[in-house]
C-alpha cells in the first residue's frame, strides 16, 4: 500500500489522505525515456556531420573553443530526467542514446559510452542535490553545466592528454557553456514543446503545461 500524508481541505476543515510522490519508476517512464534516449542516440550521430566542419573553424579561432558545439551530446540526460524525474533517468538517457551513437558507428568508437556514462553522472548528480523534486530551468541548466564540466574534463584527460593547460582550460569552460545552454536551457524548452502536443499528459511536465494553459 503506497504510503500517505495527511492534507486539510480548507472548505470543510477534514484532513484526507494525499499520496506521497514516488521516485520508483513505472513501466510507461522506462518506455517513454527509452524512446526519447533512441531518438536523441539518432540525433547524436547525425551531429558528428556538422560538427566535423564546425569544429574546424572554431580550432582556427580559438583552439578548444570547439567544445561549444558539444551540449548536443548532452541532451539526452536533461530531457528524459525532466520528463520522468527519477533518480538515474538523466544517467539511464545519456547512456542509452550514446549506445545507440555507438551502434550506428562513430570515430570515437565504444568510448562514446565511457562518454555517455561520465556525462550522465555530471547531470545526475545536480538532480540529486535538490532530491530529484525541482526541475525549473535554473536547476537543469546547472544540471547541463555539470554535464558539461563532466565532457570538458573527461575529454581532456582521454583525448587531449598531451594539449597545453590552456587548451584544456579553454575547452573544459566552453563545454560548461555549451553544456548549460544547449542541454540545460535547451532541453527545457525541448520538454515544453514536447507537453504542448499532448504526448507527456501521464508525466509531471505535462500537468504542469496544462496548468499554465488554464490560466
Amino acid at each position: 500500500m503506497p504510503s500517505r500524508i495527511q492534507s486539510t481541505v480548507p472548505s470543510t476543515g477534514q484532513t484526507v489522505p494525499t499520496p506521497r510522490r514516488s521516485l520508483r519508476w513505472r513501466v510507461v517512464d522506462i518506455v517513454v525515456a527509452s524512446v526519447l534516449a533512441v531518438a536523441l542516440g539518432v540525433v547524436f550521430k547525425v551531429w558528428e556531420f556538422p560538427y566535423e566542419p564546425l569544429s574546424a573553424a572554431m580550432k582556427l579561432v580559438l583552439p578548444g573553443t570547439q567544445a561549444l558545439f558539444g551540449g548536443v551530446w548532452l541532451l539526452a540526460g536533461p530531457v528524459v530526467a525532466i520528463v520522468v524525474r527519477k533518480p538515474g533517468a538523466a544517467l539511464y538517457g545519456e547512456i542509452v542514446a550514446a549506445s545507440v551513437e555507438a551502434l550506428f558507428g562513430t570515430q570515437w568508437g565504444w568510448g562514446t559510452l565511457e562518454a555517455g556514462l561520465v556525462q550522465g553522472l555530471g547531470a545526475e548528480l545536480v538532480l540529486a542535490l535538490f532530491l530529484y523534486r525541482v526541475y525549473r530551468l535554473p536547476v537543469v541548466a546547472l544540471a547541463g553545466a555539470a554535464a558539461g564540466l563532466a565532457l570538458g574534463i573527461n575529454d581532456s584527460i582521454l583525448w587531449y592528454p598531451g594539449y597545453a593547460l590552456g587548451f584544456k582550460v579553454v575547452y573544459i569552460v566552453c563545454a560548461v557553456i555549451s553544456g548549460a545552454v544547449i542541454a540545460g536551457v535547451g532541453s527545457w524548452f525541448l520538454v515544453r514543446a514536447l507537453a504542448r502536443t499532448g504526448v507527456l499528459s501521464s508525466f509531471a511536465a505535462g500537468r504542469e503545461h496544462n496548468r499554465r494553459a488554464d490560466r
